[in-house]
């Protein structure tokens, strides 16, 4: 990756605010139109049902994915009773908030955890008015 150098200027921040304002605005806009399609299909086809219409050189067709996972909590007690233990995974996780105590009480330090903890960051950026 260059490193170049950026002059952020009044109008560059403006045309971001602008286009994150309209950004906005068409998703809300798309979210009401794929909520009148739907509508549409569920009284056509049936609630989650795929269904397609051709209106002139356009075709809309809705589809449907369907996904399963078994509800864990549930499963495991399952299995238990049927005594599948066999089936079930055994995971050992570290308990967060008593590895903090720990630490806390000097039980533990940071350095005997070194490079167990992942760290990570997220950016943003927000546009504000100042008067």
């Amino acid at each position: 990756m260059t490193t170049q150098n950026y002059t952020i200027s009044e109008d560059l921040i403006i045309k971001y605010n602008t286009l994150n304002e309209k950004k906005k605005e068409l998703e809300k806009e798309l979210d009401e139109l794929k909520k009148v399609f739907h509508i549409y299909f569920d009284n056509l086809v049936g609630p989650n049902q795929k269904g397609e219409i051709a209106v002139n050189n356009y075709k809309l067709q809705r589809q449907i994915r369907k996904s399963e996972k078994l509800n864990e909590e549930k499963t495991v007690h399952r299995l238990t009773e049927l005594n599948m233990t066999d089936l079930i995974h055994h995971v050992p996780k570290p308990d967060e908030e008593k590895v903090k105590s720990a630490i806390t009480l000097g039980l533990l330090t940071e350095e005997d955890l070194e490079g167990c903890l992942i760290k990570s960051a997220s950016q943003a950026i927000i546009v504000k008015t100042l008067k």
